[in-house]
Order: structure tokens, then C-alpha cells, then sequence
């Protein structure tokens, strides 16, 4: 999948996985086709349309965050989720918001060498299986491979005849749990440690790094079986084989092009009210978010990264504040803005069985790997859906969520026992359901704890 899917695509896509919601679907795919059509435009008409920015206005566990988490993955760009809320003023305590851009940068280099990884994946299995023969093929004829010698494994044979038996039997799995060393290589000095607390970021991007050229490296070996051995050696020639300046290129690339982060929790920052306490530094939050929505030059230890095409979708319930308390110029740069609706229970019937994760095929799934078979009937789709809504109506709403911690408690017993049933075929009814949960439900204080 890329951005060039149409409009009409992108949304048959989120709904194989994201019930209902077809407003914010319609949106977000009408957000990521203005990103390719911008491609196709002359380059100095390119860089004046600025991303349409969205809210999606709705309470949780509702598919705000799957929506725009799914979208990202249809689009292969690099996606971050983060909670205003985390932010505060200049950094203040709370981490600094030029960070996301930063930790979006990161996972889209990760990203990239990933990919890369992957495509010189063969040619890293080769160069892997060659060190490997070297470690298992003693040098003389009478240093032992294991139990074995080399006149054993290959009496008359000559070196090479031996090498190649070897590799057959490498590659047939008939050395996978022989023992060899390797060696590795680590920082004399836990840099990462020292240097990964908050605050750290603006005390010079780049001074982890020149401090780990700057340290001398130990060698260790290390004693593993064949078959991690071979994992190791070809992740290992995979990095040797990766042009480590053009993946940072690409992935600044990426994330100036096609990054999305999706920023959660946007109304516990709304508020403006005051001129003590946290509505000053909710303010100060918003007043730091605008730059880096508007477009503006973030430092990262891949060198700059500008934000002027970054995608952000924000989301928030707000039951308290509302969209028009944000400070004028953030409500500008989000030009869209999309209700989510609340999920009815026939949205949970739905969520239990029409996606492509849906609820139900994950936990028998599950069982199926313990050899035992779970069958749901129809009827106890329904008394799920009704014992969830019930609680989320007596309770905290949570959506969907809700529909998580009732089958965790309806599953529970099965879950337990099946690795005692291999072969044993289960039916859940309606009666099942109501035998394991209408005792809780009677009880509202142990339904708040328990559902």
C-alpha cells in the first residue's frame, strides 16, 4: 500500500479493520490523497500548501487512534503517537514538544534501515553462512568440531569438499543446536544510560554520539547455538551492507514529506482561563505546539528536519473544553474537524466478528494454538455486547475497550485450563456468558473493580 490509493480505497481499507466512524475515514483519506496530489505539483507550488491538519473530536475507545495509526500503515510513512498532556512549557518537568519530531525521526531511520536490511537480505544470509563455516571448520586436522574431527566428518576429503558437506549440513538444520563462539563488540561505558533522561535532548543532540566514537570498544565472545549464531552474523553483514548516509537521507525525506504524528489528549491542553497555575502552562504548550504545526526547523542528531509537512491529526473527548479553547492560531492550522460517534451495540456485535482482528478470531486463535477449539454462537455474541454496554453505561464509557476486559473475564477459566484439553472442542452460548458474568453484573461496586 502507498498514498496513491484513492480516496475510495483508503477507506475500504481502515473498514476491513475499524468499525463505523465513516466521517473521520472520509477525512483522513481525503488528507492522505492531498499529499500525493501535492507530488504532482510544480516544485514552487509544491511548498506553499501547507497539510490539512485534523481533530477528531470523541470520546474514548471510539477508533481515534486505530483510524490514524491504520492510515499510516496504508501510506508506509513514519507515525508517532504522543499525549499533549506529556508536554509542558519549554520543557519544563515535562518533556520539550520539539522531542516528537525528534522520536519521529528515529523510528523513520529504523524504518529505513529496515527496509534496506531486508532488501540486501539474501546477499547477508551468503556472507553469513561463509563466517559461520569459518567458525565451524577447524583450521587442522585434528582440532575437534564438537564430538567429531575433521578426518571423521570427511576422512580423504579435502578442505573444500569438507567445507561444502558442512554447508549442507547447515543448511539441512543438522547443526542448529551445535554450540560456537562469537565475538562481539560494546561501548566500554553504558552511554545510553548515562545520556537517556529527560532533559538530556537540549544538552547537545549529537554528544552521545561523538562520545561513542570517542570510547574505545571491548571485544567479548560469546557462546551461542548455530542456528542464533546465523541470526546474529546476518543482521550483522545486512548493517555492513546498508548505506547508513543514504538511509538518514531517505528518512529525513520521509519525515518531512510523509510523517504523521498523531497527537492524543489535545483537550487536556485547552484551557486558557486564569493566569495562574496549569492554564498558564497549557497555554505555554499550545504557544510551543504552533511553530512545529505551522512548519519550522527542528535540530535532531540526523542534522534539521522541517515540520511544514508533517501531518498532524489531534484528537480529543472534549467533554470539558472545547475545540474554540485553543489558543486562535493552533485552531487555524486545524482546518478539519470530525465528530466521532459513540458506538451503539450493534457497532459491538460488529467489533466482536466483521473486522479483520476482530475480537473473537483473536482469542480463538489463541486457544487454537493450545489445540482446543472455541466456538461462539451467535447468541453469545449478543449477551457480550449487551454485558459491555451495560457496564459502560453504569460506569466510565470506554468504547470498545470495555469489550477487552469482558472477554478477558469471560475466557478466563478456558484460558487457564487449555493447556490441560488439547483436542477439546468448546461452545460458548448466550448461557455461558451469563453463568460467568451475571454474578458480577448483580453486584455493581465488583462490576466497577472486575468489568
Amino acid at each position: 500500500m502507498n498514498d496513491a490509493l484513492t480516496p475510495a480505497q483508503t477507506v475500504a481499507e481502515l473498514d476491513r479493520y475499524i468499525v463505523g466512524q465513516e466521517r473521520a475515514k472520509r477525512a483522513v483519506a481525503v488528507a492522505l490523497r492531498n499529499r500525493w496530489r501535492r507530488q504532482k505539483l510544480p516544485s514552487e507550488l509544491r511548498d506553499e500548501i501547507a497539510p490539512k491538519n485534523i481533530i477528531m473530536i470523541g470520546p474514548t475507545g471510539v477508533g481515534k487512534t486505530e483510524i490514524a495509526r491504520r492510515l499510516a500503515r496504508l501510506a508506509q510513512a513514519p507515525f508517532l503517537k504522543v499525549e499533549a498532556s506529556k508536554y509542558t512549557e519549554v520543557g519544563y518537568v515535562g518533556r520539550d514538544v520539539e522531542s516528537m519530531i525528534r522520536d519521529l525521526t528515529e523510528l523513520a531511520v529504523n524504518m529505513v534501515k529496515a527496509e534496506m536490511a531486508k532488501a540486501v537480505q539474501e546477499k547477508a544470509e551468503q556472507l553469513a553462512e561463509e563466517r559461520l563455516l569459518d567458525l565451524l571448520l577447524p583450521r587442522r586436522a585434528h582440532e575437534p568440531y564438537g564430538s567429531e574431527t575433521l578426518e571423521q566428518i570427511s576422512p580423504d576429503a579435502s578442505a573444500e569438499a569438507t567445507r561444502e558437506k558442512l554447508r549442507g549440513q547447515l543448511r539441512a538444520g543438522k547443526l542448529d543446536e551445535r554450540p560456537v563462539e562469537l565475538e562481539t563488540q560494546q561501548q566500554t561505558m553504558p552511554i545510553v544510560e548515562i545520556f537517556s533522561g529527560q532533559g538530556m535532548e537540549e544538552m547537545g543532540i549529537n554528544l552521545k554520539d561523538m562520545l561513542s566514537n570517542m570510547l574505545p570498544t571491548k571485544t567479548r565472545r560469546r557462546r551461542v547455538r548455530v542456528i542464533e549464531a546465523r541470526r546474529l552474523l546476518a543482521q550483522e553483514e545486512a548493517q555492513k551492507l546498508i548505506d547508513h548516509d543514504e538511509a538518514v537521507g531517505q528518512a529525513v525525506r520521509r519525515v518531512e514529506e510523509a510523517g504523521i504524528i498523531f497527537l492524543d489528549e489535545i483537550d487536556k491542553i485547552a484551557g486558557r482561563e486564569g493566569g495562574r497555575g496549569p492554564d498558564v502552562s497549557r497555554e505555554g504548550v499550545q504557544r510551543d505546539l504552533l511553530p512545529i504545526v505551522e512548519g519550522s526547523t527542528v535540530t535532531t542528531k540526523y542534522g534539521m528536519v522541517r515540520t511544514d509537512h508533517v501531518l498532524f491529526i489531534a484528537a480529543g473527548a472534549f467533554h470539558v473544553a472545547k475545540p474554540s479553547d485553543l489558543i486562535p492560531e493552533l485552531q487555524g492550522r486545524f482546518p478539519i474537524r470530525v465528530e466521532l460517534d459513540p458506538l451503539t451495540r450493534a457497532d459491538f456485535v460488529r467489533i466482536l466478528t466483521e473486522p479483520r482482528n476482530a475480537l473473537i478470531r483473536q482469542y480463538v486463535e489463541l486457544l487454537q494454538t493450545e489445540r482446543v477449539t472455541v466456538t461462539f454462537t451467535p447468541d453469545a455474541v449478543d449477551a457480550v455486547a449487551d454485558i459491555a454496554m451495560a457496564v459502560n453505561s453504569r460506569t466510565e464509557n470506554i468504547g470498545a475497550r470495555r469489550l477487552y476486559t469482558v472477554m478477558e473475564k469471560l475466557l478466563e477459566e478456558i484460558s487457564f485450563d487449555a493447556p490441560d484439553m488439547p483436542g477439546k472442542n468448546l461452545t460458548v452460548d448466550s448461557g455461558y456468558v451469563h453463568a460467568r458474568l451475571s454474578d458480577i453484573m448483580k453486584d455493581e461496586d465488583l462490576s466497577r473493580y472486575i468489568l
